[in-house]
């Protein structure tokens, strides 16, 4: 899994998730916002940009990476920040490995099981092949409020997507339910949506709150499924709050 590190001398380590259908690059406005203030893990996930020689083959196995990863590179807990695919993996790490979290950041994470996933299986298996059709991968990046400058990047990623892997995070996406030990995870916790996201995201944000009332629940009325690009100001800040109290200034 590839990895993309930065200012690893801070004491405060952030670990990045990025959504399905895009890479660690995403993170880039909000990493601006950041500046130098921690250390921060970046990485592509399996089937996506530089990990695309690997397929993404379940949310289990990915947490598995995650965790070799954090073995290798972090000296202590983490915080986590996770917009949709990544949000649903920064809470399954969080639930699952407290001792490993200090705090999340969870930014539209569908936690609501989605409807008629088989026939939505069906669509995308016959139209997998757009995601690799230049003028849909611009009319996609321009839905996801992808700043210009990031859309050549979108372009390569959508591009070394696999039909596998879409299929596989699609099905993913769909499944997910709050982790069990959700409601026990005593960290800094932040639910981000956005006001103008696909109801059952919406939704998901306040099951996510309701489940964990230790949560804070921000919701920006003007935001799609955009946020990290939309608001990174917004992301930042919510970054800044859950590693309050913890390293360096």
């Amino acid at each position: 899994m590839f990895v993309a590190e930065y200012n690893p001398e801070r004491s405060r380590t952030v670990v990045l998730l990025h959504g399905g259908g895009v890479a660690g690059w995403m993170w880039e406005p909000v990493r601006a916002e950041l500046g130098d203030e921690y250390h921060l893990i970046v990485p592509d996930m399996p089937g996506h940009d530089h990990s695309a020689d690997e397929d993404y083959v379940s949310h289990e196995q990915t947490l598995k990476q995650l965790r070799a990863m954090l073995a290798e590179r972090a000296t202590g807990p983490v915080h986590v920040g996770g917009f949709s695919l990544g949000a649903q993996l920064a809470l399954a790490l969080a639930s699952e490995n407290p001792e490993l979290v200090s705090g999340v950041v969870s930014i539209s994470a569908l936690a609501i099981p989605a409807r008629a996933l088989g026939l939505t299986r069906v669509l995308l298996s016959s139209t997998a092949g757009l995601a690799k059709n230049e003028q849909f991968a611009r009319a996609q990046a321009k839905a996801l409020g992808v700043p210009p400058a990031l859309v050549p990047n979108y372009l390569r990623t959508s591009e070394s997507i696999s039909k596998t892997t879409l299929l596989t995070v699609v099905a993913a996406n769909g499944a997910f339910v709050p982790p069990s030990g959700w409601e026990r995870f005593t960290g800094a916790a932040i639910v981000l949506a956005g006001g103008r996201e696909p109801r059952p995201v919406q939704r998901s944000a306040r099951l996510l709150h309701a489940a964990n009332p230790r949560s804070t629940l921000e919701l920006d009325p003007d935001a799609g499924h955009t946020l990290p690009f939309s608001n990174p100001a917004l992301v930042a800040r919510s970054i800044r709050t859950v590693t309050i109290g913890h390293g360096e200034a």
